[in-house]
């Protein structure tokens, strides 16, 4: 772990090696069907294109959660209660976490955890000019892997995870358990986890939230190539694949593919890839949730909803757990 002094706050920096993504992209584009993590969407553009999908008329998760929160974070705080450290992993922009701030009641410190180091580097700063009296202590790490957590100048009652944007249904049921588990260890014997969870709708209105008429999402998903020929020497050309994001109603999932429009052979890497035409790279699954079904799942990494606030519609829900 490397610490070093970025513009107005201190960067504790857990990024992975490039040796790590190398081998995992390279298993990833071996297996059947091929499939690359989400998370390596999020270099310094990537990051900038989800911000803009966040913005999209079609993309309802985060204007929905932001009026949950708009709405409710006031209550969420005098549950958290005083003097929490907040811990955000996949922090972003940190738009949502303001509102929360906003409310809490003393809180000790805030620590936004991200993959993208500039991105991150950037948004700490931000926040640490909009708190002057809060301590912000960026994390740049894959939240999914075991990492400690900065020590606040201030006594914190308890640590508090949060954790909006639906970010656990990138996650298939096992892994979801696993990354849950790895929350509770975070968040400590006395935290919480403040999730946010995406429910189950209209086919169309998820297709339609993951295949934008602007072609943001398509631009998104397609850059993931752009990073792994700069970084890892490959040579895709973006113009042979395309977007495609269907929904999975057996499954209840939205899945990100890139479909591959005619036979070709791609160099990564020092390595060959085949594909095959109509052969899809599986880029993200989005799982949506019922209520019942997300209790059960949390109940399984020994997390017990205490609380859930949703919107009218009953589209996006905030939930709050705890341990046991």
């Amino acid at each position: 772990m490397k610490i070093s002094q970025a513009l107005s706050v201190t960067l504790h920096d857990y990024m992975p090696r490039a040796g790590d993504m190398r081998s995992e992209i390279l298993g990833g584009l071996a297996a059947s069907p091929k499939i690359l993590r989400p998370k390596y969407f999020y270099d310094e553009r990537g990051s900038k294109l989800f911000d803009a999908i966040c913005e999209l008329p079609e993309y309802y998760l985060t204007r929905t959660e932001l009026g949950i929160m708009e709405a409710s974070a006031a209550d969420m705080a005098n549950v958290l209660g005083a003097r929490v450290l907040l811990v955000e992993p996949g922090s972003g922009t940190s738009m949502k976490t303001r509102l929360l701030l906003d409310k809490l009641h003393w809180p000790c410190a805030y620590v936004p955890v991200d993959i993208s180091r500039e991105h991150l580097i950037a948004a700490a700063d931000r926040m640490n000019r909009y708190y002057p009296a809060l301590e912000v202590l960026p994390v740049c790490a894959d939240f999914s892997q075991s990492f400690a957590l900065p020590a606040p100048r201030l006594p914190a009652a308890r640590t508090v995870v949060y954790f909006p944007g639906s970010t656990i249904g990138n996650f298939e049921p096992a892994a979801a358990v696993a990354l849950l588990k790895q929350l509770q260890q975070l968040a400590g014997r006395k935290g919480a986890l403040l999730i946010g969870v995406d429910l189950n709708k209209d086919r169309g209105v998820l297709e339609a939230a993951y295949n934008d008429a602007a072609g943001v999402t398509a631009a998104f998903n397609l850059n993931l190539l752009t990073r792994l020929n700069r970084e890892l020497n490959g040579n895709f050309k973006l113009e042979r694949f395309q977007h495609r994001a269907p929904y999975n109603q057996a499954e209840g999932r939205i899945e990100m593919h890139l479909i591959s429009l005619d036979d070709q052979t791609v160099h990564i890497a020092g390595e060959t890839v085949r594909f095959g035409a109509g052969e899809a790279i599986v880029t993200e699954y989005s799982y949506k949730h019922t209520l019942p079904g997300f209790t059960a799942l949390a109940a399984q990494a020994g997390w017990s909803v205490r609380k859930v606030w949703t919107d009218e519609r009953r589209w996006f829900s905030v939930q709050y757990l705890t341990a046991g």
